[in-house]
């Protein structure tokens, strides 16, 4: 078990600064680093001139004695599993930002939008006490009916306010789970469900066109290819080094650790995927070094516009296309979804409705033939032909050439 002690440093003009020693240090949940001396912001008179310093010195040490007493406290109750009324009285927002920081995944991640958003909201400190469920409503009628903070003061759109109300869900989870709440409120507060929108993607003719059109950046374009054959993100993509990719021609995979869910992975991936890799580098050198993600936007216009797709591409469709594709070659929805890292079905199950074949087999009958059926049996038939076909085109996972528009 860690002991605390109270420390004093010299300073200079004739000062000494208190600070708390641990040992053996402690995890700051904050910053995941180790700390073992944290600075009270307390000072003495080295050597008191008057009375009015000798009472200082006196009153000061009693405070830093309380607050040395009080640590060494609460870390004798996480010892057997006990809060301190210290902790049930922290400040929800500093528990907040804790939260965010141990989980964004960039400086312009939706965890600091959505802590931004409950500051706006509560306008004031909240300490863990005054957490309520009316609370929690009242902070998701704001997400959805309240002004927007950022520049042009525009509310956000609903799934926006599904996303952030998810953050801030997280955050009461995390406090009940240590026990800093007496009530599980992420139980009692139901989500904002989002609105279905459309998921944009490229066909297979589409990705093939792409793979075969000329670009100024190969660098982009082998990294959005990469991600339409294996479904990895832009986090992933961006952050993948050479020491991740293992294996041979045949049987390449990639171990890594998802930055969305923080789960390790390991994704077989096909020689036609790592063919986009260019010259292995050393290990610890970035796969696709130098992306910027600002330049995605401008060069994917020019890129599909050469290739004469009018459609509003951007970096995460190609992990759109991997799922969609991967279920239109056939293969099944379970495999897929342990391919793209989901942790439950259901997110997988959107790109299913992309690509329903019966309602495609349906569309596709002749209604207005007069045989009983006949036309609309060959219908049928002839898709499951085609579909037949269509699956050995688009096989990911088997030693292939690059993708080429035959």
């Amino acid at each position: 078990m860690s002991n605390v002690k109270l420390r004093a440093k010299a300073l200079r003009n004739n000062r000494q600064t208190l600070f708390l020693d641990y040992y053996p240090p402690l995890l700051n949940p904050a910053t995941g680093k180790s700390t073992r001396f944290v600075c009270l912001r307390l000072y003495l008179f080295t050597k008191p001139e008057n009375d009015f310093q000798r009472k200082h010195n006196k009153q000061t040490l009693i405070t830093a004695n309380t607050v040395c007493a009080q640590r060494q406290i609460e870390l004798q109750n996480r010892r057997f599993g006990l809060v301190s009324e210290h902790e049930r009285e922290a400040s929800f927002i500093d528990v907040y930002r804790q939260v965010a920081r141990q989980r964004r995944q960039g400086v312009h991640d939706q965890w600091e939008m959505s802590l931004r958003y409950f500051i706006a909201f509560c306008g004031r400190e909240i300490i863990l006490p005054e957490l309520t469920d009316y609370l929690c409503e009242d902070f998701k009628n704001y997400l959805l009916s309240g002004p927007g903070i950022a520049r042009y003061g525009r509310p956000i759109k609903r799934n926006t306010a599904a996303s952030y109300f998810a953050k801030f869900r997280a955050v009461l989870r995390v406090l009940y789970r240590k026990r800093l709440i007496p009530i599980d409120l992420h139980s009692m507060v139901d989500p904002i469900r989002p609105k279905e929108t459309h998921k944009e993607r490229l066909t297979m003719e589409e990705f093939r066109l792409l793979a075969n059109t000329q670009t100024d950046s190969e660098l982009m374009k082998c990294a959005a290819m990469f991600s339409g054959l294996t479904g990895l993100r832009w986090s992933d993509v961006s952050t993948l080094k050479w020491s991740n990719i293992r294996g041979r021609f045949g049987s390449f995979e990639i171990q890594f650790s998802q930055e969305k869910t923080e789960s390790a992975e390991v994704l077989p991936i096909s020689d036609q995927a790592y063919s986009y890799l260019g010259d292995r580098g050393a290990g610890g050198a970035l796969l696709f070094p130098g992306l910027v993600y600002s330049r995605l936007k401008s060069f994917f216009t020019k890129w599909l516009s050469d290739a004469g797709i009018d459609k509003n591409i951007t970096f995460h469709s190609f992990r759109h296309t991997f799922a969609t594709l991967q279920l239109e070659v056939g293969t099944d929805i379970y495999t897929v979804s342990k391919m793209l890292g989901h942790r439950v079905l259901k997110n997988t199950e959107v790109y299913a409705k992309i690509v329903d074949k019966s309602k495609r087999i349906a569309a596709d009958k002749n209604l207005l033939a007069g045989d009983d059926g006949e036309v609309e049996d060959k219908a049928c038939v002839g898709e499951d032909e085609s579909s037949g076909a269509r699956k050995g085109i688009f096989i990911l996972h088997r030693n292939e050439d690059k993708i080429s528009a035959g």
